[in-house]
């Protein structure tokens, strides 16, 4: 296979002329390891960094909320204000120091944000009713204020990342958050220029990104993670819409699309008999100086290079980054076989887990032991 479409071999950023060691990426994972007011934890710290240290070339954190109303669920890491900034700052030397390059996911729940945590009523892009298990919950349509002040979240937020010397941010757009919402046909209802027409229901999106690339300086990074086709109870979402708003967002600035199809090597379920791969739709429908990232169920090396070669620029791994932490030095052996969950209890604290996202892993069916 040629160096150019190895996993191990660099990748650069062509606008920003940043380099990753390698095309392996570590995705962005809840795991409620920070503290109550979303300054880092040093449960986070130490699960990131030893990502870094075992060779991972970006690090993309979990998810960390622009706004006090976006969090969406306890321990989760914070960039709505300036006291986050010592601890991201840390956090960024620490990855910096193993060649890592280190990307922050800014997000908003949304109608996924719960009262309880945030202690105000979720809104989202029109009313309905959000139903998470046995619960039915009224979601109320927010204000332009509200976007308003939403926008402005965002673009604070990338510019302490900034300031904290990360690389740059990912706009979480996919798993029905906020922004999924307003770009979901079916939670956004509006008929005001936020919401009703494809052009409308983007333009959350397109604004925030425009705000934050003409905010940030020209050698600092924004990816935007995308769900190209309707995923468990998230609806709405046309795959179609999906390249087109892939193409739209890289004409726009983005330097990143992060497709995130929970499985990396699927078929469109729009076009299940094509001979085309999802990611390689995407490839195609995006310039080629930005950079598709995909996730989902990639385990082996061999999966990972499945993946550039239906187009894909990097590849993203979640759960295999859980139980594996030194997949990139071991996916280097072609006989390499990779450990699939179960995993015991002492094996994801040796992986650096700590109890809290081991709680959190054991709702994912047949994940701990």
């Amino acid at each position: 296979m040629e160096n150019r479409k190895s996993i191990f071999s660099t990748y650069t950023f062509k606008e920003q002329g940043i380099q990753s060691i390698n095309k392996i990426a570590l995705a962005p994972m809840t795991n409620g390891q920070s503290h109550p007011d979303g300054t880092l934890g040093v449960d986070e710290y130490n699960w990131l960094v030893r990502r870094a240290q075992e060779g991972f070339g970006i690090i993309i954190t979990c998810a960390a909320h622009v706004s006090k109303d976006g969090q969406g669920w306890p321990g989760e890491l914070g960039i709505f204000s300036d006291i986050h900034i010592p601890g991201l700052t840390t956090l960024a030397k620490a990855l910096h120091k193993y060649k890592s390059l280190g990307i922050v996911q800014l997000f908003h729940g949304g109608a996924r944000s719960p009262d309880e945590v945030t202690g105000t009523k979720a809104w989202s892009s029109s009313q309905h009713i959000l139903h998470i298990g046995t619960k039915s919950l009224e979601i109320r349509q927010g204000s332009y204020e509200e976007i308003d002040q939403t926008i402005i979240a965002f673009k604070n937020a990338a510019l302490r990342a900034q300031k904290a010397g990360f690389d740059g941010i990912e706009l979480h757009g996919a798993h029905g958050y906020l922004l999924h919402q307003f770009i979901s046909s079916a939670t956004n209802q509006r008929t005001d220029l936020w919401g009703g027409s494809f052009e409308n229901r983007i333009r959350l999106i397109r604004t925030i990104l425009k705000e934050i690339k003409e905010s940030v300086s020209g050698s600092f990074i924004v990816g935007v993670r995308l769900s190209p086709e309707d995923k468990y109870a998230f609806k709405g979402i046309d795959f179609d819409e999906s390249l087109e708003l892939a193409k739209i967002l890289a004409d726009d600035g983005a330097d990143y699309i992060h497709v995130s199809p929970w499985d990396a090597l699927k078929k469109p379920d729009k076009y299940p008999d094509s001979d085309k791969a999802l990611i390689t739709y995407f490839r195609e429908a995006v310039k080629s100086d930005v950079a598709i990232v995909v996730a989902g169920e990639i385990w082996s090396s061999d999966d990972a290079q499945r993946a550039l070669g239906m187009g894909a620029d990097i590849i993203a791994l979640g759960r295999a980054a859980i139980g594996i932490p030194d997949w990139p030095t071991r996916a280097l052996n072609p006989k390499f076989i990779p450990m699939k969950p179960p995993y015991t209890t002492e094996h994801l604290k040796q992986a650096q887990l700590s109890g809290t996202f081991i709680d959190y892993m054991k709702r994912w069916k047949g994940f701990v032991e």
